[in-house]
This record gives structure tokens, sequence and C-alpha cells, in this order.
């Protein structure tokens, strides 16, 4: 079975669906984010303020350059989309999964961003984010799956589904 790999925007569900959809199929479980902290040795947050935005995306590229498993649920940092290079490993092993909401959910979602590890420019704006990765999300996904107003229970049927036909096809 190939990779399961989601991408979307921050605080869209990729970790939290990630873990739930792998328990339901038996599959391993990855968090890009979490190699990430574990390799640096430090939050996202403490990355990015301590080394800036192009060094965290550069270390984020090699963290997923490095990911080399089968049978696995991954989550993406929402910034993967940057790295061509990145995008292309994953897409060798992996159905891309774009979670889709529309940037009012994400709104609501993320009262955190300061401290949350969001990789962003200095005066960049959630908005300004969403324009920019959206056209990133749609390029990469092979499935893209809106999950305006879900659950993470009901958006785990709607892979499953989505899923189930891309394999008929």
């Amino acid at each position: 079975m190939k990779n399961i790999v989601l991408i979307g925007m921050p605080a869209s569900g990729k970790s939290t669906i990630g873990v739930l959809l792998a328990k339901t199929i038996g599959v391993g479980f990855l968090d890009t984010d979490l190699i990430l902290q574990q390799r640096e040795g430090k939050r996202l947050q403490e990355i990015i303020d301590g080394h800036g935005l192009p060094y965290f995306l550069c270390v984020e590229e090699h963290a997923i350059q490095s990911i080399d498993c089968r049978n696995t649920v991954i989550a993406t940092g929402g910034s993967a989309v940057y790295s061509e290079n990145a995008m292309r490993h994953l897409h060798l092993s992996s159905i891309l999964l774009y979670l889709k909401l529309p940037y009012e959910e994400i709104e609501k979602r993320l009262d955190n961003i300061k401290t949350r590890g969001v990789a962003m420019a200095k005066g960049e704006s959630l908005y300004d984010l969403y324009q920019q990765r959206t056209p990133l999300y749609e390029k990469w996904a092979d499935i893209t799956v809106d999950m305006a107003g879900m659950t993470a229970e009901q958006a785990v049927e709607a892979i499953l589904e989505a899923i189930g036909a891309e394999k008929r096809e």
C-alpha cells in the first residue's frame, strides 16, 4: 500500500485526522513536524524565532526528504508544499490528500498562531498565507477532501471513501 500524506493549512486537522486514519486502516503514523522538532531539539516556533524562516523551510525540506517508509499515514507541516523537492519525494511513494477547509474555519481553529510554529514571514497575515498556499495544496494533491463542517471522524470516513474511489479507477 502507498503511504497516505495529508497536506493542508495549519489547524486543518492533519495530525488529529492522521492518527485516527492510521488506527482505522491499521498502519503506522508519522508527523513531519515531530521529526523536525526531534532533529533540531527545539519546538517549531523556537526554530523559526531563533534561526529564521529560510532556515526552518530548509530543515523541514531535509526532514521530509529523509522519510523512507511504506504503509504509513504521514501528516506534513502546512509549509511542506513550499518545497518542490520534498513534495516530489513524498509523491514517489504516496497518495497526497489535501484536507481543504474554508478560511473562516481555519481562522476559528488557529488561535495560537504566534506560538504554534506556523511558517510565515513577518507582517504576513493568516489570510495572506491561505491565499498563497491554497494553489500549492491544489497543485500537489492527488485527492482533495472538502472537510467544511466535518468532525474528525467524518473526515476519516470521507478520506476512506475518496481513497476507495481512487483505487477503483
